[in-house]
């Protein structure tokens, strides 16, 4: 399938969710904010959960998990690690911090990370943790007022359509 038709595909897939707006946007919420912790391969798993308790889509938070991907892992990774480096005043871990994001610019199999990070010990465990949580929520909470106004947006437009295709010739 060419790239464009894929976009395409997905574009229509995307403008055809259903749904009530506010549901559509707390799921991408949560799926973009899981998708900015350092938890690669439980993402996708915990930001369901979120929707699941809290009555967002399931859909959206899996799609939202995306805004993490391979061409932006390493990025998210180091700020991640800084960030929550400067908040926690963690000074060190130079050596094992670069053998993580060496891992993570080869493409290493994301357990090989989760194990790195883990076997660094608490505090680096803590300051990937933190730091991921605060970009989290900074992104998070504007990306659900963004989503809320393009899913009602959408549902108007959708609901504009209605009005307009339905005149067919009906027999009397």
């Amino acid at each position: 399938m060419k790239f464009s038709r894929q976009i395409k595909y997905y574009y229509i897939r995307f403008i055809r969710l259903r749904g009530d707006p506010h549901e559509l946007a707390l799921g991408m919420a949560f799926g973009i904010f899981t998708g900015m912790m350092p938890i690669m391969p439980f993402q996708m798993a915990l930001s369901v959960g979120l929707a699941l308790l809290f009555k967002g889509s399931k859909i959206t938070a899996a799609l939202g998990t995306w805004v993490s991907n391979p061409l932006n892992w390493y990025f998210l990774y180091y700020f991640s690690y800084k960030l929550g480096a400067f908040v926690l005043g963690i000074h060190g871990h130079n050596a094992i911090f670069s053998s993580i994001m060496t891992g993570i610019r080869l493409g290493e199999d994301s357990m090989i990370i989760v194990e790195r990070i883990l076997a660094a010990g608490g505090l680096m465990v803590s300051a990937f943790l933190v730091g991921g949580l605060i970009m989290g929520v900074a992104v998070s909470i504007p990306s659900y007022f963004i989503f809320l106004y393009v899913f009602k947006r959408i549902r108007v437009w959708r609901e504009s359509r209605k009005g307009r295709g339905n005149w067919r010739v009906t027999e009397h």
